[in-house]
């Protein structure tokens, strides 16, 4: 069923779970936008102090890719609710945003570069 649902579908369902709770009334923009920082420093922890060997074995097991995919959908839950909080809608902000990446980023420039599409000469 996952496999198959579009953005709007995944959001109709999480904005669903919070409605059933009542919890709508706790999700304005300043409180969502904390969460959302808040569960990306969770996922960040998952990699805190280790090596890249450490975290190979960690991606490559499948508790370590359970919780990595755990706080990943913390993140894309509550980004989910900021955008509905907003009237954002995600799917076109994002082909919006990729647009502008592609004027900012050409490949000529861009490519195995790591540098800021500000920095190009």
């Amino acid at each position: 069923m996952a496999e198959s649902m579009t953005v709007k579908q995944l959001q109709e369902e999480a904005l669903k779970f919070r409605d059933e709770r009542n919890w709508k009334q706790y999700h304005d923009p300043k409180n969502l936008a904390a969460a959302l920082s808040i569960e990306a420093a969770e996922l960040q922890e998952l990699f805190l102090w280790k090596s890249k060997d450490e975290v190979q074995k960690l991606t490559s097991l499948e508790n370590g890719k359970e919780k990595i995919g755990e706080e990943l959908a913390d993140i894309f839950i509550y980004l989910m609710y900021l955008a509905d909080s907003v009237g954002v809608d995600l799917t076109d902000a994002a082909v919006k945003k990729i647009t502008i990446n592609k004027q900012r980023y050409p490949v000529d420039k861009s490519y195995s570069s790591n540098k800021k599409y500000t920095d190009f000469d």
